[in-house]
């Protein structure tokens, strides 16, 4: 079966043991993966495992993968969970009597753990460490943060923290550690945190893509007319505008003549294809400079 032709529904699993292939001790019941382990990418690698295992290997393999996590329980009530959202995998495949006999094997299983309440939880993290131990987990928010930091996908990493919070806060928990802030708040506040950082990232992504484009706009070359004749013919056209009053008194343009220079020289070129001077155009838009006129027979009168 390849999984990725799958649309296999991933479960909340809080320990992702997997390891590359180069690395695998056990080929047969390691899970294998040899991009970036994801909890997709994990959930794929278990189900493709349970269709490729023969069905004699189950218990064998159950027993292997509680060996390698620190929670058998929640490792189990995963699983379960996983083979529960992919049912219909199963039964596309005609292949039910696996999806049935999984999950009695994890029953017994999980019965057989809970009747040894010590082995099970396995707790390798200081006890300083740990906010709260309910009957069948503990509850660590320093593991918490070290795993969402294995995980790339940022939508991942909130839902992730969303489900410890829950399940913390329905949790019948017989021992709470007060030296530590509530798990469930700690999770809480963590996602408040990433979900500023993702605005905050936003905003900026936005603002360096305006200075960009601003740049990108300022850099842009100018289509530039060519003036075929004099300058001050053209100048002068401008000069009418900005000193002629119409009959309600004012001018065509309402601009300085710095303005009306800047966009002369970025707008036209001369008869050569050459640049235009800032200084002289300044010179033949001023009004007391009309010897800079062109004569009445070249001037074009609007």
């Amino acid at each position: 079966m390849n999984s990725q032709d799958q649309n296999i529904q991933t479960a909340p699993f809080v320990e992702l043991v997997a390891v590359p292939s180069a690395l695998a001790k056990n080929p047969v019941f390691d899970i294998i993966i040899d991009e970036k382990i994801t909890l997709q990418n994990y959930c794929n690698a278990l189900i493709e495992k349970i269709f490729t295992l023969r069905q004699s290997d189950f218990p064998a393999f159950i027993d292997y993968q509680c060996d390698q996590v620190k929670n058998t329980i929640v490792w189990l009530n995963k699983l379960e969970k996983l083979i529960a959202n992919n049912e219909e995998i199963f039964a596309s495949k005609h292949n039910m009597c696996r999806f049935t006999k999984l999950m009695n094997l994890i029953e017994l299983k999980r019965k057989d753990v809970q009747s040894s309440p010590v082995k099970d939880l396995k707790i390798k993290t200081p006890k300083r460490l740990i906010n709260a131990i309910s009957d069948d987990r503990y509850f660590s928010y320093f593991e918490v943060k070290n795993h969402i930091e294995t995980l790339t996908d940022f939508t991942e990493k909130l839902i992730y923290l969303t489900q410890e919070a829950f399940a913390y806060k329905q949790a019948d928990k017989f021992s709470i550690n007060t030296t530590l802030q509530a798990y469930d708040e700690q999770c809480n506040h963590q996602i408040e945190h990433l979900q500023t950082l993702r605005k905050m990232r936003s905003d900026y992504d936005k603002e360096q893509q305006e200075k960009f484009n601003n740049v990108k706009l300022e850099k842009a070359p100018i289509f530039k007319i060519r003036i075929n004749g004099p300058i001050n013919i053209l100048t002068d056209v401008y000069k009418q505008m900005m000193y002629s009053s119409q009959p309600n008194g004012k001018t065509y343009i309402n601009h300085s003549i710095k303005d009306i220079t800047k966009f002369i020289c970025d707008h036209y070129l001369d008869e050569f294809g050459n640049e235009l001077s800032p200084n002289t155009i300044r010179t033949y838009l001023s009004p007391t400079r009309n010897d800079k006129d062109p004569n009445n027979d070249t001037k074009i009168r609007l």
